[in-house]
């Protein structure tokens, strides 16, 4: 029997990479869903290839278009408020949520409040709202696959392993394409620079992340929820060579790694037909054609933003959310062209440190300190 998938974000990078997953897998996936924010022409043309029983087109603007570009048997939801109620449909096995941002945030707390497995490239959900989302698994039975290459390889590491063994988990880091700049010079860094990732090719928002370093931060935080794990159970290191994708040390001082090409599509599928590791056509690594895998400590000094996660996450409560939601708004800022680089982690910084900061935050909480973080970056001067 085929497993019922919903795609949320089908246009973007994960949503891409995914199909190619579900043309590979063949008649083990049924594509139920698809959405997308506001490339209709994409949505209109994945419609026509995988016949979902509905789609979303997040722009209200763009719903009277895709609506009359497909089969009438398609239904058409238009708006964020459509994007939820199919996040909130119980009649799938799991939800890829490969949305960006904190906008990925609330549907999957949607979805898992709905039963329903979420395989997760949305790091976004958990920094903001972990306690939130750990309550409703309680809850509800859902589980969380993890899609990012680091936790998949982590997740995959502790396959059969108990967690009271586990010393530590290493994340590894390409260092992004500022690794060996004089960090004299991260003032004068361009966006069209931060864009040009040495190894992955990933939204834009992901990449500039990449470039700052913090989405090694907030794969940190994004750890402790996943694993259960202390900050100090958490180490980041640098691996130019991006083969490594993450490691676990245990008690004894074994370690485990899972190597594998950059290439998004092997944790894609896994978190689709986990415990299996299904045949596929794509790129294989070649252990003979890599000359060395190298590793360093990351430069605090140039990556500030890893150390505003790790504070984040020992200081807990709202602050996470307010670090996620200031570094995004600030990210954005700096693809405009409105500020410098090295402002992102400022920005952040302070937005952490003035916000009001709540113990337990709700749901309701954690979304008015989304527009309060959003106003504060956007004010920021």
């Amino acid at each position: 029997m085929s497993k019922r998938l919903s795609i949320l974000g089908s246009t973007g990078s994960i949503g891409e990479n995914t199909l190619k997953v579900c043309h590979n897998l063949g008649d083990e996936i049924e594509i139920v869903y698809l959405t997308a924010n506001k490339n209709a022409d994409k949505l209109i043309e994945q419609i026509n290839m995988f016949h979902p029983k509905a789609v979303v087109i997040v722009e209200d603007s763009l719903g009277k278009y895709v609506k009359q570009n497909v089969s009438k048997s398609i239904d058409v939801l238009v708006g964020r408020k459509g994007l939820l109620e199919i996040a909130g449909r119980n009649d799938v096995d799991i939800v890829m949520n490969g949305l960006v941002g904190s906008a990925g945030m609330e549907p999957t707390i949607r979805s898992l409040d709905a039963g329903v497995n979420v395989a997760l490239s949305n790091k976004e959900s958990l920094v903001m709202a972990g306690s939130v989302i750990e309550s409703i698994k309680v809850k509800t039975g859902a589980k969380i696959f993890p899609v990012d290459s680091e936790h998949s390889a982590i997740w995959q590491c502790l396959t059969g392993e108990d967690l009271s063994d586990v010393r530590r988990i290493i994340l590894t880091g390409s260092g992004g394409p500022f690794r060996l700049r004089d960090v004299n010079t991260f003032s004068e860094i361009t966006p069209k620079e931060a864009l040009n990732h040495p190894n992955w090719d990933m939204g834009n928002k992901i990449t500039i992340d990449s470039a700052t370093m913090m989405n090694k931060g907030l794969e940190v935080i994004e750890a402790k929820w996943l694993f259960g794990l202390k900050a100090n159970q958490i180490e980041i290191v640098v691996h130019p060579q991006s083969i490594i994708h993450s490691m676990v040390e245990f008690s004894d001082g074994s370690i485990k790694a899972q190597l594998g090409v950059p290439d998004m599509k092997i944790p894609i599928q896994y978190s689709l037909t986990y415990p299996r590791h299904v045949e596929a056509g794509w790129e294989t690594l070649d252990l003979v054609k890599i000359n060395n895998l190298t590793f360093e400590a990351p430069d605090l000094d140039k990556f500030p933003c890893i150390k505003l996660a790790y504070d984040a996450m020992e200081s807990g409560g709202s602050t996470p959310a307010v670090l996620n939601v200031a570094n995004e708004q600030a990210v954005y800022k700096f693809l405009e062209g409105r500020i410098q680089f090295t402002d992102i982690p400022k920005i952040i910084e302070k937005a952490c440190a003035v916000h009001n900061w709540v113990a337990e935050p709700t749901l309701n909480e954690i979304l008015d300190l989304e527009l309060w973080a959003t106003d504060f970056v956007n004010e920021f001067n």
